[in-house]
């Protein structure tokens, strides 16, 4: 069910509506066993991607710098935290 590669062309909000209903499907707990597990190594997998996915939008993400007249100097990339 972790199927890595359908993973690479899912777009943000598929992947994260998917991890979202996997939370719910494990929180109800009337999921078999081996369902559950299967279905929690596919949120791990969606999480993941998620995750990268931000990670990338963070990177293109600038912010604009302010000279000291108070004006707009231009921009930087943004300093993310690891």
């Amino acid at each position: 069910m972790t199927d890595t590669a359908s993973l690479k062309t899912l777009p943000f909000e598929k992947a994260l509506a998917e991890l979202e209903d996997i939370v719910r499907r494990l929180e109800r707990g009337d999921v078999p066993l081996e369902d559950s597990i299967a279905i929690y190594e596919r949120g791990e997998a969606l999480k993941k991607h998620c995750e990268q996915l931000l990670k990338k939008a963070e990177a293109r993400i600038e912010k604009i710098t302010i000279g000291p007249d108070g004006a707009a100097s231009g921009t930087t990339p943004l300093d993310v935290a690891e």
